[in-house]
């Protein structure tokens, strides 16, 4: 098995002077041999100060060299990364840390002060390395400075086996508690291939990462990292300017981020005519990707240009992908119609099959029915990308993992199916779907017909008064206006049931409500907490 991080130091001897890295706010430029170098000393010192092959290191570090250089240095002496993103709030983020047990802490002062505070959560700690200077060294010395010593390099870098932990890295939490994924460094070794070969990303290419992580893939394939002058955990918040200024200015050729970030950019691009003349492709992921977006960002792109929205999940990604030209010209109708979403072809390598739904664990791969294509069902994927448990969380193993002859099988939580070309079609997440007593309804099939209305946002299918079984005595669809306040709510209720009424899809829903902002994700701005929804609908209604 590969540790990732020998692809740094291979590329490093090639491209020693060459520029691998760029902070945006800062203009600091760091050189591929000063990132390898970086993270020789930092695992070194980290060696020095007890920490070893095994021991859970999470990182509380803002996007930066730094960061980059750290993890890979903790790939290199073996130490798992455990990544959680504070974006999902301090009740989500405490219960995270708690779970994971954590032996070390290298945390900007802010996350040193913040374990401090929360002793319980971090009671498995038993190192902390301040990254940053803190005011009378409260926190202890930069570890900024540990890594600056001396020419210390690695003699040796960590050789993983087959089950060797590179991260742990948490899910959003959107559609129950945030869980633990395990990464084991072969995940990590066959995600970078999938990037270059399939997605064609290597040197020569400068990248604006808006996910830090893709930074490390970035730098490990070649080619430079610019780090955007961001908060990655409110991308819907991005300053677009700067994030177009970095682009112009260091001519980046891709770009990996949130729908959140190319709907804001993308609004301020049409309404001042700007061409993003450098982009070659951009990849959108993390959330679902609506039409108008997709449109108006191939508007500033050049001709040759292209957008990608690989599907997969924090357990398995990617798994499949299509182009943004090939869903304007050729699936977006059929969505638009209650279809679902075309994720596209699965990826070289990866196996999805599409099962009839099970509502508890199934154990072996043999118990499984598959279904033809355009039934729906539930999607499962095997593959070298697809990961093979949750740590410490048995319960949530057994429901989403499945034995098979040739490894575990991922349960992705998702609906969906098949077209006569072998596409894949997604049609919402497994929890979202409302049972009646004579019909299933999906959520993006039913949500795309009221979507259609030019005063709608956004909506939102919900099952009201749910019994042990799962049944629903009823549906809900609310809906989120564009503007709450130029809206006439009667009007829009009457053309929005008369909509749904025209429909097969939808004919079968009762209600209908109107609700002023959709509680979502903090992540992408994207992910509706239809749990949520469903209770404010329940009192609406009664």
């Amino acid at each position: 098995m590969e540790n990732i991080a020998e692809t740094l130091q291979r590329i490093s001897r090639r491209k020693k002077d060459e520029t691998g890295l760029i902070e945006a706010k800062s203009g600091r430029r760091v050189s591929f041999g000063q990132l390898n170098m970086l993270s020789d000393r930092f695992a070194v010192y980290l060696k020095e100060q007890g920490v070893e092959a095994g021991d859970r290191v999470m990182l509380m570090v803002k996007p930066s060299a730094e960061f980059i250089c750290l993890t890979f240095a903790l790939f290199k002496i073996g130490a798992p990364v455990v990544l959680i993103d504070p974006g999902m709030g301090y009740k989500n983020l405490l219960g995270c840390i708690e779970r994971v047990r954590p032996d070390v802490l290298i945390g900007i002062p802010k996350a040193v002060l913040f374990s401090r505070v929360f002793r319980k959560q971090f009671q498995s700690v038993k190192k902390r390395f301040c990254c940053g200077l803190s005011p009378f060294n409260l926190f202890g010395g930069d570890i900024r400075k540990g890594g600056k010593g001396g020419n210390a390099s690695l003699p040796e870098i960590f050789k993983p086996s087959r089950d060797d932990l590179a991260a742990i890295i948490f899910t959003t939490g959107s559609t129950g508690p945030p869980k633990g994924v395990r990464y084991e460094h072969s995940i990590f070794a066959a995600q970078l291939r999938l990037i270059r070969d399939y997605y064609q990303i290597g040197e020569g290419d400068i990248d604006l990462p808006a996910f830090p992580l893709f930074a490390l893939f970035t730098t490990a394939l070649g080619g430079c990292a610019v780090i955007p002058d961001m908060d990655p955990t409110r991308p819907a918040r991005v300053d677009p300017e700067k994030f177009i200024d970095a682009i112009n200015h260091y001519n980046v050729t891709y770009s990996f981020g949130s729908p959140a970030i190319w709907n804001v950019v993308g609004r301020y691009c049409v309404k001042r005519d700007i061409i993003l003349k450098s982009l070659r492709k951009i990849l959108m992921a993390g959330a679902p990707v609506p039409w108008d977006l997709l449109q108006r960002v191939t508007k500033i792109l050049p001709e040759t240009s292209d957008i990608y929205t690989p599907y997969g999940a924090t357990e398995s990604l990617p798994i499949a992908s299509i182009s943004g030209r090939e869903i304007l010209t050729e699936t977006w109708e059929k969505s638009r119609n209650g279809k679902g979403t075309c994720v596209g072809f699965p990826l070289p390598g990866i196996n999805i099959k599409i099962i009839a739904m099970v509502e508890g664990p199934i154990h072996h791969f043999r118990e499984i029915r598959e279904l033809s294509p355009h039934h729906i069902g539930e999607i499962i994927v095997q593959g070298d990308v697809v990961t093979r448990a949750y740590e410490n969380n048995d319960k949530e193993n057994s429901l989403a993992k499945i034995v098979g002859e040739n490894g575990f099988w991922h349960r992705m939580g998702d609906m969906g199916y098949f077209d006569e070309r072998g596409r894949l079609w997604f049609c919402g997440r497994k929890a979202h779907r409302v049972e009646l007593a004579d019909r299933t309804l999906y959520s993006v099939p039913c949500e795309a017909i009221i979507n259609e209305h030019p005063d709608v946002y956004r909506s939102a299918l919900v099952g009201i008064g749910r019994d042990e079984q799962g049944k629903c005595a009823d549906a809900a669809l609310i809906v989120e206006p564009y503007d709450i306040k130029k809206t006439d709510s009667n009007r829009l209720l009457a053309e929005i049931e008369t909509l749904a009424s025209e429909n097969s899809l939808t004919e079968a829903v009762k209600y209908f409500l109107i609700h002023e902002s959709f509680p979502v994700d903090i992540r992408h701005n994207a992910k509706i907490f239809r749990e949520k929804l469903t209770l404010w609908a329940e009192e609406k209604l009664s």
